[in-house]
């Protein structure tokens, strides 16, 4: 997708909004940094060793839980009761160099009034991490996470009343960004603004719904200060 030069804004933009929202992979850093790929490697290495398979069966198993249960790892613990943070410890075993400071972002984030908060179905020791490398991890009042979220991930809308109930937040007052379109669902639903982060991807795109999104750009940091300089 082309970012457009010239940013337009809808009305919803116009309410008072003050709590930001900000799923963590592929949306406060670039997707080119292909964290994914890693972890995805990773999960399968995991599958491999803990079943005794070989790399193709291991994969249609990964997959197969993953569409069965919303995530590899929860198929792995109703079959086979792995511990959660064991397997989370093991995925998120990866190289971080990929992901640099990114002063621009800061510059966004901190010039946004209100509380601002990361909602990831990662957990919070790997998040920690990305956003160190950012330079922004002082700019979140916390980290939402998959152990918070009683290990069900977005975009289950219970996860989401979790996360409103946690931090008392009005969702009419919030403003939620992300790169999978199908998380943005239950939150406009719920009443939040909604950034999507067009990556390109397939999956990012899958079950987009054009009228739960309230914008759409492939760059958070440039819609920020265009947003922050309307």
């Amino acid at each position: 997708m082309q970012e457009q030069t010239k940013h337009t804004f809808h009305p919803t933009f116009d309410s008072p909004r003050d709590v930001w929202v900000f799923d963590l992979d592929n949306t406060l850093y670039a997707a080119e940094c292909n964290l994914f790929s890693q972890i995805d490697t990773k999960i399968g290495e995991y599958v491999q060793s803990l079943l005794g398979m070989n790399a193709t069966d291991a994969r249609k198993v990964q997959k197969q839980y993953l569409l069965e249960h919303g995530t590899t790892l929860k198929g792995l613990m109703a079959h086979h009761s792995v511990d959660p943070h064991h397997y989370l410890d093991s995925v998120h075993d990866i190289d971080f160099s990929p992901i640099e400071r990114d002063d621009h972002l800061r510059a966004a984030i901190e010039k946004l009034q209100g509380r601002k908060v990361v909602f990831t179905n990662a957990d919070e020791k790997y998040a920690s991490q990305v956003l160190k490398r950012l330079g922004i991890d002082d700019q979140f009042e916390d980290i939402f996470d998959i152990h918070e979220a009683k290990l069900e991930p977005k975009p289950k809308p219970e996860v989401y009343d979790q996360f409103i109930s946690k931090y008392g937040i009005d969702p009419k007052r919030a403003v939620m960004f992300e790169d999978m379109a199908r998380n943005l669902i239950p939150a406009h639903r719920l009443g939040m603004a909604t950034v999507w982060i067009n990556t390109g991807s397939i999956w990012g795109e899958a079950d987009h719904d054009p009228d739960t999104v309230h914008a759409e750009t492939d760059n958070l940091s440039r819609w920020l200060h265009a947003f922050l300089n309307r």
